[in-house]
């Protein structure tokens, strides 16, 4: 058995869980989110607890596919009730970022500018080169932030790019300086 599958997902205040068949049903201060149950596994709700087992059927990677199922549940009860954010850092000379509907237009150094689309639960804020993705599905915001830092990835010799906030890149030194006095 799991260990992460054993621990109940607690409900908090404000967000209702329902279970129709195969499928569950969370609905928060954020929004409302669906998620299919795969075969293999039992979820009830208790209360204020859910809970995920699993069943004889499972297979060899039940308890695999328990703790998945519970993180995935997990993930889901807290994005509609807090949602999920990333930050990412423009760094570089001329660097910019523009909102302009739902769309993110950014100048990163290319010959022409580029525009991501978001797509439907994911919003983006711009405050001082940082753009903030925000939603309520943990996957889906990742995502997005992980498309748009491929873009223009951070660069090892003059850091450069984007790059998520807090994240470290080794630098590298470069090409190594000519010999002192130009004898060779």
């Amino acid at each position: 058995m799991s260990k992460i599958g054993r621990i109940p997902v607690m409900i908090p205040t404000g967000v209702t869980v329902t279970i129709t068949g195969n499928t569950l049903e969370a609905v928060g201060p954020k929004g409302t989110i669906t998620y299919v149950i795969p075969a293999g596994t039992t979820v009830k709700v208790d209360g204020d607890k859910i809970q995920v087992t699993n069943t004889k059927e499972a297979g060899e990677n039940a308890s695999v596919l328990q703790g998945l199922v519970r993180a995935s549940i997990a993930n889901l009860v807290k994005g509609v009730e807090t949602g999920f954010e990333k930050k990412l850092e423009l760094s570089g000379v001329g660097y910019r970022a523009s909102i302009l509907g739902k769309d993110i237009t950014l100048s990163v150094g290319f010959s022409h500018q580029v525009k991501v689309t978001a797509p439907e639960g994911i919003t983006y804020s711009i405050h001082e080169n940082i753009i903030s993705v925000s939603g309520t599905n943990k996957q889906l915001v990742g995502d997005i932030a992980a498309k748009i830092r491929a873009i223009r990835p951070p660069e090892p010799y003059k850091g450069k790019g984007i790059r998520y906030v807090g994240e470290v890149v080794r630098r590298k030194a470069g090409k190594a300086a000519k010999l002192i006095g130009g004898v060779k």
